[in-house]
């Protein structure tokens, strides 16, 4: 039987601290995808399966949790926001905007209503709120460019509609199938846009 090096014994702490990291992130972000808006550190804990103060001995308090949810899925997030085919006429390309970001709603959305929801808590989701809507705007007016021809308040009336807010309220308070709710948004965008 051989005894770890004291080169090595190091290492393998080190390995076992960011496994620990990572579990508490991925249990908070498991948690809320599932649709545990507000997670406790104590519910953190149980679920990546470390004790509550292994929590805070890798963190310092649940906001430091959500900076590094964030850096570890922030690429996940832009891709599914910024891909899709923006090709194709106005109307063509209004209806892949909407379908792309009705499949990021549906996909991040409980990340989006965690955000909204403690936002007033925690200056890094206040921040990451302001510059994902800020994103979203710069990414709408990519796939339609035809937007600086409108003037402010039906500028402003587009990203309203197109907003993941929106999207809510059609899909959980008005009880819409994605399908409708994507024809909703369309119809809609078409019209501030002069095509019906």
């Amino acid at each position: 039987m051989t005894t770890p090096s004291i080169d090595t014994a190091p290492d393998g702490r080190r390995q076992r601290s960011e496994r620990s990291k990572q579990a508490i992130i991925e249990a908070m972000l498991d948690m809320i995808g599932e649709g545990t808006l507000i997670p406790t550190a104590q519910q953190v804990s149980e679920r990546a399966g470390v004790g509550i103060r292994s929590v805070f001995r890798h963190f310092e308090d649940m906001e430091s949790i959500f900076v590094m949810a964030d850096e570890a899925r922030r690429s996940r997030y832009e891709d599914i926001f910024l891909g899709g085919d923006r090709k194709g006429t106005l109307e063509q390309r209004i209806l892949h905007a909407v379908e792309q970001r009705a499949k990021g709603y549906e996909i991040y959305g409980n990340v989006m209503l965690t955000t909204l929801a403690q936002r007033w808590r925690f200056t890094t989701l206040r921040k990451n709120y302001e510059r994902y809507q800020r994103g979203l705007r710069k990414d709408l007016h990519d796939w339609l460019p035809e937007l600086e021809k409108l003037d402010d308040s039906a500028c402003e009336a587009v990203h309203g509609i197109a907003s993941f807010e929106f999207w809510n309220r059609l899909r959980d308070h008005q009880g819409l199938s994605k399908k409708t709710a994507i024809g909703v948004v369309v119809n809609m965008l078409n019209g501030l846009l002069g095509l019906k």
